[in-house]
C-alpha cells in the first residue's frame, strides 16, 4: 500500500508541477511578446486571462453557484486526503541487518511485527498485542499497543515486553538500540446478569 501509495504521490506531484510549468511558461511567453496559438486562453500582453463576460456569464444561472461550492470542496477534500496520506507515519516495510562480514541482510518488517506481537501477547494477562515499526531501515523504531486484563499490574507487563518481546526483536534487527513508545489499555469487560 505505501509503494501504491508514493507512486500516486509523485505521479500527482509530476502533474501538478507539469501543469503549473506550462501555464506560468506560457502567461510569462506571452507577456514577453511571443504571439500565442490562435486556440489559447488570451491573445496578447494586455489581454486579461477572463474577460468581465466570461466571468460573469453564469452567475446568474440557478445552478452556477452549488456546482462551484461542490467542485471545490471535492477539491479540497482530496487535498487534505493527499496531505493525510503524505504525512501518515509508514510502516517500515524491511530492516537491513548487519550481518558483520561486510554484506547485508534484510529482514521484511512484516515479520518481524508480528513475531514480536505473538510473543507480547503471549505475555501474563495480555489480551492483545499489537506492533508496528517506523523509522528508517538502519533505525527501526517500535509503536506497541498492549490491551491489560484487569488484574495484570501495567509495570509488570511494561517489564516482561522489554525484557522478552522488545529484546528479542533488537537482537533479531541486530540494532543497539530499538526506540519504543508503549501504550496501555485495560480491556473493558461486559457486565453480567447475576440472578
Amino acid at each position: 500500500m505505501t509503494a501504491v501509495l508514493r507512486t500516486v504521490n509523485r505521479v500527482l506531484l509530476a502533474l501538478a508541477g507539469l501543469v503549473l510549468l506550462v501555464l506560468g511558461g506560457s502567461v510569462l511567453a506571452v507577456g514577453l511578446g511571443v504571439s500565442p496559438p490562435s486556440w489559447w486562453i488570451h491573445d496578447g500582453p494586455h489581454d486579461v486571462l477572463l474577460s468581465d463576460a466570461r466571468r460573469t456569464r453564469w452567475r446568474d444561472s440557478g445552478w452556477w453557484w452549488p456546482v462551484v461550492i461542490a467542485v471545490l470542496a471535492v477539491l479540497l477534500l482530496l487535498a487534505l486526503w493527499w496531505l493525510v496520506a503524505v504525512l501518515r507515519r509508514r510502516r517500515l516495510a524491511e530492516v537491513l541487518v548487519d550481518t558483520g562480514d561486510g554484506e547485508g541482510a534484510v529482514l521484511r518488517g512484516r515479520a518481524l511485527e508480528d513475531a514480536c506481537a505473538e510473543e507480547a501477547g503471549r505475555l501474563d494477562g495480555v489480551a492483545r498485542a499489537d506492533v508496528r515499526l517506523t523509522g528508517r531501515r538502519t533505525a527501526p523504531r517500535a509503536r506497541v499497543r498492549l490491551k491489560l486484563e484487569p488484574h495484570v499490574d501495567p509495570g509488570a507487563a511494561l517489564d516482561g515486553l522489554t525484557g522478552g518481546a522488545l529484546a528479542h526483536a533488537r537482537s533479531s534487527a541486530g540494532a543497539d538500540a530499538l526506540p519504543t513508545e508503549v501504550r496501555l489499555k485495560g480491556v473493558g469487560h461486559r457486565a453480567e446478569r447475576v440472578t
